[in-house]
């Protein structure tokens, strides 16, 4: 017989890139015919090999979980929302932030921290410049803005980490990228696949037409049309829905037994989705005409394929439904059984008396053909090195402070409750005058003594030009946000989420193989697994004349690290006049991608920063110095190299700095603006430079902190001031 519609667009989700993953799951072969291995087999191998102790549960269900010590176990989960974001930027971050809790939700977790990394066009675009059918980047970014803040304040979770960057290359195609970090619940371990006989129990939001088809959309490239027809793929979101969800949740699932033998969140592809792979093993049993909706004359494939939010989908035992029912209409949560898991192998849908779906879930799940595709790995065309020439140091440190993607997010941060809970020890700004940047945050429970770090590492114009060492930067920047408020290196787990172009385009592919095993090259050298991630394909906008612009290559590195003793945490804020500063790691001619070849206006060629294979040992290092509180404070070095890191340390309290770099490298453009791996600036007594430097193995001293509160700053050529007035202006972006 011929498909129905709602069996076609049950396919069309379950196959689309964004839930069925076809490139990362692809068979690859280069232009030369070499066969790569498919690239999510390479980050599941490299997690095995790695075998680390603490890791629980690594790219399988809905977040990674992992156990420090004999700490609380931790679900995290990274995710993506850039089309919804493009054409609905409110609810498109609102509703990205939604469903990445929901993720944990479903791990079973209960959420205490959340991320946002959001890339934007220039804010002063010109209207004129805007492709047709774009939204101005800075409407894009106030509506993003306020929909992670209104979904993540509203729900009583902080945001605490994440970064705002910009880039004419998202200008039609925002980036979003949602993340979340959970306490698992006791009734884990009892949680796994469904049985046969379990009722299928929804819970939380009612369905509308809100979100139909969002998976397909969200695998599609964007053009001028975009925003006129898939207004109604965007989700609408209820943040007070979902903390009802969740105190329900926890009501049912943390106890030694819980209430439900398996759950999973009602996210891409709605039921269509969040059934099926339930009922993948045993084929389920499902009448639609049982679903609680927001409003009559849904259609049943409109009912079945709505991602409408809130809303998770539970296996019970038919013994336990009447209490999970009571338990949710004590909460105030809308709970509806609609069927049971069969045994048949047949995902069978109803609505009353009419069948609308009805196939075999082998079919379904297993029977998509496995995608081909070529790789075109040659390597980006190398650039001979031009000269770069700096005239005014002191203007030109003040221009880097003041380039959107170094200047201060203060503005945005202050929209977020990163305190909410009472754990955030160390939070996005440094304490205690919250005058300057954090590197990482650490959250730590009251009743705790020990909790974990978030870092994050992104930098996608280094992968305009070496799509490898771009990821290994972003690994190593990540591990360097960690380690620098004193997590364990030892102890880290590792998210990546890509958000690519269009990969069917053989250089586009190849760009992507070559960041694939830059993670896993940068992961085994840090030990270092990877726990989940997400994939984000076609991020590209394809004018009327046919003509496409694709993002840069970006990926984001969220590593999530171990804390043992809170009273150790490090802050970045400078603490005592006298002391010394030392940086260990070494610079290096590695200037191209940089943010001074941006202010210079033109790509000046040379290597973007390359991997530091010695970086692992001295941040292993540098953690035992931290422990044995022989560091006062610490702040890494990365966009707008030396300079900017120095400008920065000096902004976090009343002091200033007084340094030599000339023994950093051997001019002065190097010294100040490479953006090296590897690096991180230290405040030291005087009196234990000697054995710090010793046991970091690589390290320079630089000069003091001084109670003149400006930067002083002798270079090869010259030496120059920047006052204290000059750097906050400039960070505040009023330069």
């Amino acid at each position: 017989r011929d498909p129905t519609d709602a069996e076609i667009e049950t396919i069309a989700q379950t196959w689309s890139e964004h839930c069925s993953h076809k490139t990362f799951t692809a068979r690859i072969t280069t232009t030369r015919g070499d066969v790569v291995a498919p690239l999510l087999r390479q980050l599941r191998d490299c997690t095995r090999t790695i075998n680390a102790s603490f890791v629980v549960s690594a790219f399988d269900g809905n977040a990674g979980i992992v156990r420090f010590g004999d700490s609380h176990a931790l679900a995290i989960k990274a995710e993506t929302h850039n089309h919804p974001s493009a054409v609905e930027p409110f609810g498109g971050a609102n509703t990205g932030v939604g469903g990445v809790v929901r993720d944990v939700l479903a791990a079973p977790a209960i959420p205490v921290a959340l991320t946002d990394v959001l890339c934007f066009g220039p804010a002063d675009t010109r209207p004129d410049q805007l492709p047709r059918g774009v939204l101005h980047p800075e409407m894009i970014r106030e509506g993003v803005v306020a929909g992670v803040a209104d979904y993540g304040n509203k729900i009583g979770v902080p945001t605490v980490a994440g970064a705002v960057l910009y880039d004419e290359g998202y200008i039609a195609n925002p980036l979003v990228f949602c993340g979340c970090v959970g306490r698992v619940l006791r009734g884990y371990d009892a949680i796994g696949e469904p049985r046969v006989g379990d009722q299928i129990v929804v819970i939380g939001g009612a369905t509308g037409r809100d979100g139909i088809k969002g998976a397909t959309f969200s695998s599609m490239t964007v053009d001028a049309s975009t925003g006129s027809v898939a207004g109604a793929s965007v989700q609408i979101g209820d943040p007070i829905v979902e903390r009802l969800v969740g105190e329900v949740l926890v009501d049912l699932l943390d106890r030694e037994v819980p209430l439900c033998t398996s759950l999973t969140d009602c996210g891409a592809g709605g039921l269509s989705s969040a059934v099926g792979e339930m009922a993948e093993k045993l084929g389920a049993t499902i009448d639609l005409a049982l679903v609680e909706r927001k409003y009559p004359g849904l259609g049943p494939w409109e009912i079945w394929l709505s991602e409408a939010q809130e809303r998770m989908v539970l296996g019970v035992d038919p013994r336990d439904v009447s209490e999970v029912l009571h338990r949710c209409l004590v909460r105030g949560v809308k709970a509806t059984v609609i069927g049971e898991f069969t045994g048949t192998r047949r995902l069978i849908v109803q609505h009353g008396s009419e069948i609308v779906v009805d196939m075999p879930t082998d079919f379904l799940f297993d029977g998509r053909p496995q995608r081909e595709m070529i790789a075109d790995l040659e390597p980006h065309p190398t650039l001979a090195t031009t000269s770069r020439h700096v005239a005014d140091h002191a203007q030109m440190v003040c221009q880097l402070l003041a380039h959107p993607n170094i200047a201060s997010k203060e503005a945005v941060i202050r929209r977020y409750d990163h305190e909410i809970l009472g754990a955030t020890v160390i939070g996005p700004m440094s304490a205690p005058w919250q005058t300057g940047p954090s590197d990482g945050v650490v959250i730590v429970r009251p009743e705790d003594e020990n909790g974990f770090a978030l870092g994050i590492g992104v930098n996608a114009r280094y992968g305009l030009y070496d799509c490898r060492s771009m990821a290994w930067s972003a690994v190593d920047e990540a591990m360097r946000n960690v380690v620098s408020v004193g997590a364990d290196p030892s102890a880290v787990a590792l998210l990546d989420n890509f958000s690519w172009g269009d990969p069917s385009r053989p250089s586009t592919l190849g760009d992507l193989v070559h960041a694939v095993d830059g993670c896993c090259a940068a992961a085994l050298a840090f030990s270092a697994p990877f726990v989940s991630g997400k994939d984000s394909l076609n991020n590209e906008y394809e004018s009327d004349s046919g003509v496409r612009q694709s993002i840069p290559p970006t990926l984001v590195i969220t590593a999530l690290a171990h804390v043992p003793e809170v009273d150790q945490c490090m802050s970045s804020t400078l603490s005592t006049i006298g002391s010394a500063i030392v940086m260990t790691g070494l610079t290096n001619d590695e200037l191209r991608g940089s943010h001074l070849d941006l202010l210079l206006g033109s790509d000046h060629g040379g290597l973007v920063p390359q991997p530091d294979t010695t970086a692992p040992l001295r941040y292993r290092a540098l953690y035992e110095l931290i422990r044995e509180g022989k560091i006062r404070s610490a702040h890494d070095c990365s966009e707008g190299g030396l300079a900017v890191a120095l400008a920065e340390y000096c902004l976090t309290s009343p002091f200033g700095l007084d340094v030599d770099i000339r023994a950093v490298a051997a001019t002065d453009v190097v010294a100040l603006y490479a953006e090296s791996n590897g690096r991180i600036l230290l405040e030291v007594d005087p009196n234990l430079v000697d054995e710090v430097c010793e046991r970091l193995g690589l390290a320079v001293l630089l000069g003091t902190v001084s109670e003149d509160p400006d930067l002083h700053c002798r270079t090869h050529d010259t030496q120059f001031c920047v006052s204290r007035t000059q750097m906050a202006t400039a960070w505040s972006g009023e330069v």
